[in-house]
């Protein structure tokens, strides 16, 4: 496959800026890869399509406030600060990006706060963006990371083209959001409420979680046209006794496995063995997944409608079929579905 088979036409207005007012209100396009049918729903009624001892697979990484602004020493000039992972809890070491980078060298130091009583020192460079932060702070761990945290806010990608609001906090987080780790939300699970999970229980619906900590990898442009030459970020995932029992039971008795998300389908793939089961995981994987692949364990798929030329798309047209997904997004932007993060949902049933 190519990167321009993956090109198509989208207009700015059909990019959510916003959530709906409820999570489970969002529309929901239901596409049949078997029959090649293709239904408008409400996402709600995601339920009428799944029956007992069916099982969904969550990822129940935590977002973290990430993006957070200081200013340059002497200068004073405003820099955005993108924290992407603690590197070292001691020495309270961060992999950051810094924007505008061309302003930030080695032994710059960054206030941050109004009264500029967080203090950072740039000491290394890796990367044209990136930068390694060391945090001056004088105080337990803890103490620190609230300190940090309060002064981030929610990392919203760019494609939501507006300040972070007060209610971001709340719906740029999964309501199952337990393990921190990821600086964006897996979005698919953003449409799941707490209503509409206690009423999938209340049907016999299993639920499984898996972690996988997504990172910025997700929103890098593609720069190859052949994308057997495309490498993504690596991104750390994590799969539990629990969740392996759960999901190999459904497998043993031939029920339907949705996979929430691109980034628990990136799991489930990366962590099933060949004959078929879920194993035990601990560890990071770059698992790029585009057409033509073979998956193992999931039948189902719940994912929002993505940004052309993206991994998350090719991921979702590797599910559903090429033809099938591009003819999907089609009539998605014919009938004003809303693209990316706060947009709408589809839902791809294999088998």
């Amino acid at each position: 496959m190519k990167l321009s088979q993956f090109r198509f036409n989208l207009k700015d207005e059909q990019i959510a800026q916003y959530p709906t007012k409820y999570r489970d209100d969002s529309r929901l396009m239901v596409v049949n890869k078997k029959t090649g049918e293709i239904e408008h729903r409400m996402f709600k009624d995601i339920l009428e399509y799944f029956d007992e001892d069916d099982v969904f697979v969550f990822n129940d990484t935590k977002v973290f406030p990430a993006r957070l602004y200081g200013n340059k020493e002497k200068t004073g000039a405003r820099i955005e600060v993108f924290l992407l992972r603690e590197l070292n809890e001691e020495f309270k070491l961060w992999d950051v990006l810094v924007d505008p980078a061309r302003k930030i060298r080695i032994g710059n130091k960054l206030y941050f706060g109004e009264d500029e009583s967080m203090v950072a020192e740039v000491i290394d460079n890796t990367t044209s963006r990136g930068r390694t932060l060391r945090f001056l702070y004088d105080g337990p761990h803890d103490e620190f990371k609230e300190a940090l945290y309060k002064l981030g806010e929610a990392p919203l990608p760019h494609i939501i083209n507006r300040p972070v609001e007060e209610e971001d906090a709340e719906r740029f987080q999964t309501i199952y959001a337990k393990h921190e780790g990821a600086v964006t939300a897996p979005t698919a699970g953003l449409h799941f409420s707490r209503e509409l999970m206690k009423r999938m229980e209340i049907k016999g619906i299993n639920f499984a979680f898996v972690t996988m900590h997504a990172g910025l990898g997700n929103f890098r442009e593609i720069d190859v046209e052949d994308l057997t030459k495309h490498k993504i970020d690596s991104e750390q995932m994590f799969v539990e006794k629990e969740a392996c029992q759960i999901v190999n039971k459904a497998v043993d008795g031939g029920k339907r496995i949705c996979a929430v998300g691109t980034t628990t389908m990136r799991v489930l793939e990366s962590a099933s063995a060949t004959d078929g089961y879920l194993k035990e995981f601990e560890g990071w994987t770059n698992k790029f997944i585009f057409p033509p692949y073979d998956f193992t364990i999931p039948s189902a798929m719940v994912t929002n409608f993505h940004m052309p030329e993206s991994t998350l798309l090719m991921l979702v047209a590797a599910f559903g079929g090429y033809e099938l997904i591009m003819k999907a997004y089609d009539e998605a932007l014919e009938q004003g579905y809303r693209f990316g993060t706060y947009g709408d949902a589809m839902l791809i049933i294999s088998k």
